[in-house]
């Protein structure tokens, strides 16, 4: 019999589609899942339809998974708990938090994830009153900074699609990844994790070819193909996993202490912040002071502390202070 045949008997339901998917809503939260022929038998329609139907309930917004069953039957359900949740109300002081947030965020456009933020503030505006929505925009239009060399990840939303989706769902990927000035690789990839660094999106997981976790800046990704196969994120893994002791993104391996003196004329703006868990700071007779901390890698680093010339000065480890010392030379080669 052809699944797209009605079984003998039984007379097609004569109801709108709003309320079935009302129907098929509630079979899947009353279950722990459902196969289409179960819904297709219980809605009395035909597979086709329900699979039109499962389509527009994820659209929707609802978090619909697909595992196969024992059987080998793929059943289609709701997250765990997702029945249970209640519905989230803001206070006045929150929604400003959210506004604001939002105003930083300003490298997403383009994305998907753009849209899902215009969506939720939509949703928000559609019940605020108009004289409320202008107060709150107008506050996080004068929080918004202004970014300086912000990125365009408009032409990657497709490919931001797909990671979406595959860090929701924990489908495996297939990437292709161009370091840069090296040729492109193909990585099988368990995506775990998707950061936010200084207007960058990078991608975190575990790539299988290299059979350990690696940190990948999205605008370097060429291709993604999601996989029939699902991934389990390891209980004990953490971000910080990505990252290790580094001073920003990139953990070059072994760790070493750098000291660093900062002169009296910027001294004020290093105690001001936190710049890394391991950090120590000691104050200097002349008002300056020497910051000392624990990092993997140098990259990093000494760009930051190359954006504080004149007033900064390596003191060790000695190999930290020669590559200072090079960077300085090979600059003022180009002055002299």
């Amino acid at each position: 019999m052809s699944g797209e045949t009605r079984r003998r008997g039984k007379p097609a339901k004569k109801y709108s589609q709003a309320a079935r998917l009302h129907d098929v809503i509630r079979i899947l939260e009353a279950r722990y899942g459902a196969t289409v022929d179960e819904l297709a038998e219980e809605c009395g329609v035909t597979r086709r339809t329900i699979y039109r139907d499962l389509q527009a309930i994820s659209d929707a917004g609802y978090p619909l998974v697909s595992e196969p069953g024992a059987d080998g039957r793929t059943v289609h359900r709701f997250v765990s708990g997702f029945s249970r949740i209640p519905p989230v109300a803001f206070s006045l002081e929150e929604l400003m938090t959210l506004y604001f947030c939002r105003g930083q965020l300003g490298f997403l456009r383009g994305t998907p994830f753009q849209d899902d933020l215009d969506a939720i503030f939509g949703r928000i505006r559609s019940v605020l009153p108009p004289r409320s929505v202008a107060h709150l925009e107008r506050i996080a239009s004068a929080a918004a900074p202004k970014f300086l060399g912000i990125r365009d990840y408009a032409g990657r939303k497709k490919q931001l699609e797909l990671l979406r989706r595959a860090l929701l769902h924990q489908y495996r990927c297939r990437l292709r990844y161009t370091p840069p000035h090296r040729d492109t690789v193909e990585y099988m990839f368990d995506p775990y994790t998707l950061l936010f660094h200084k207007d960058s999106l990078y991608l975190g997981g575990y790539a299988h070819n290299r059979g350990a976790l690696r940190l990948f800046l999205v605008d370097r990704v060429e291709d993604v193909e999601l996989l029939d196969e699902r991934f389990e994120v390891p209980e004990d893994y953490r971000a910080e996993d990505l990252t290790g002791q580094s001073f920003g993104l990139i953990d070059e391996g072994e760790e070493f202490t750098a000291r660093v003196r900062f002169s009296g004329e910027i001294a004020h703006l290093v105690r001001e912040r936190t710049w890394h868990p391991s950090q120590q700071l000691r104050e200097l007779a002349d008002g300056a002071v020497e910051l000392s901390l624990t990092v993997s890698g140098e990259t990093e680093l000494l760009a930051w502390l190359y954006s504080y010339l004149p007033h900064v000065e390596v003191l060790e480890p000695a190999p930290l202070r020669d590559r200072f010392a090079a960077g300085l030379r090979y600059a003022l080669q180009k002055y002299s």
